[in-house]
């Protein structure tokens, strides 16, 4: 019932816009937050800040325990970000989903992208909620890498399996 109820908000948020032109605007902003990278660099998150990085991207990292990552400075929350960015990536866990996305509605952020690798289920309960209150676009899961040009083999599979099994987004 609230996934459906989820699903009828987004609806409504990003009113005639597909997923996948969100995606395509998250893309060409070329600067946003990363909430949530790791200071691990074998990790997920790292990966794909460093492959963004590698890509042209200004992307502003934001973790609350360290103060650079891979020589960019490093905020501790989106609130912190200057200057203010309008889009951030949120790779952090469901259970901070909630409190991160009000702090976004704080900072002035429209365009949200919540990772997840297995789509929109990935998405907390109340993460729609939040974004249709206060007017912020989101992107519902996906891997970000499946949506980058000449994008690594691994990450092309997945999104040929998506298309192949109609969860790629329109």
């Amino acid at each position: 019932m609230v996934e459906r109820g989820n699903a009828l908000i987004q609806e409504r948020i990003n009113a005639m816009t597909k997923t996948r032109d969100l995606i395509e605007e998250f893309l060409e902003v070329k600067r946003f937050a990363m909430v949530g990278v790791s200071r691990n660099p074998r990790e997920f998150s790292r990966r794909l800040f460093e492959e963004f990085l590698r890509r042209g991207f200004d992307v502003i990292p934001v973790n609350p325990y360290v103060n650079e990552i891979d020589g960019v400075s490093c905020f501790k929350t989106i609130r912190d970000v200057r200057p203010h960015v309008t889009s951030a990536l949120l790779m952090i866990p469901k259970a901070m989903t909630d409190k991160v996305l009000l702090e976004c509605a704080e900072s002035g952020v429209t365009l949200v992208w919540l990772y997840g690798i297995s789509g929109p289920k990935d998405v907390s309960p109340n993460a729609l909620e939040i974004c249709a209150a206060h007017g912020i676009k989101v992107i519902r899961g996906y891997c970000p890498f499946m949506f980058l040009p000449a994008t690594p083999f691994f990450h092309r599979m997945h999104g040929a399996a998506w298309k192949l099994f109609g969860k790629y987004p329109d």
